[in-house]
């Protein structure tokens, strides 16, 4: 027997699993976040440069497609990389409409500025931590509650140390060590979404 059953467990306590725990909760799902550190700990807490998006007149996100696949030497998938840039301008809405606090004028038009391998002014920043913004933006609202939302679960220092699969080889669950007790724990999940990253530490293991 489980010691939980939800319907989504995501797994990494990010930019990106925060997000898709926002997500699931809209749509009525009861959600487990579950992470190795603290809820937030993580790289988009590092970002500082900010994030792009051609939502601006002079740009098209075929310019930004062109932009991300030159800079990435033609080597880069172009099912993820359209899935980036077609998807951008609707995520600096979403994350403005929740309260992430972008760089404005006195117009209270968003700035925009170049990043590294732009043709054109895209880079969406909040000063020098954009990261930290958004995921304090993202951290607090997984903690509000609504009566019409469940409550999004959260587990901190309980990493996933093996994935749990059922008899169609689909991940139905994993299970998760307590690094306070070291206790093992079994979370049966309808979906399991993994957000892990690491993708920074490519830089220090000399790939």
């Amino acid at each position: 027997e489980p010691d939980l059953s939800v319907d989504v467990l995501i797994i990494g306590g990010g930019g990106a699993g925060t997000s898709a725990a926002l997500t699931a909760r809209e749509h009525g799902a009861s959600v487990l976040l579950a992470t190795k550190l603290r809820h937030g700990d993580a790289n988009t807490m590092m970002a500082q440069g900010g994030i792009q998006a051609a939502d601006k007149e002079n740009d098209t996100p075929a310019n930004h497609y062109l932009d991300v696949m030159g800079g990435g030497g033609f080597t880069s998938n172009p099912d993820l990389v359209e899935a980036l840039v077609s998807d951008a301008p609707g995520v600096i809405s979403w994350l403005e409409s929740l309260g992430v606090m972008f760089d404005k004028d006195s117009t209270g038009t968003m700035k925009t500025i170049h990043g590294g391998g732009t043709s054109r002014k895209r880079m969406h920043a909040a000063r020098d931590y954009t990261g930290a913004e958004i995921m304090r933006t993202l951290r607090d609202e997984v903690r509000s509650r609504s009566a019409d939302q469940p409550s999004i679960r959260i587990w901190e220092f309980r990493p996933v140390v093996e994935l749990i699969l059922d008899e169609k080889g689909q991940a139905a669950g994993a299970v998760l060590k307590d690094l306070d007790t070291g206790w093992l724990m079994v979370v049966r999940a309808k979906s399991v979404i993994i957000g892990t990253g690491g993708s920074g530490r490519l830089h220090y293991q000399g790939f």
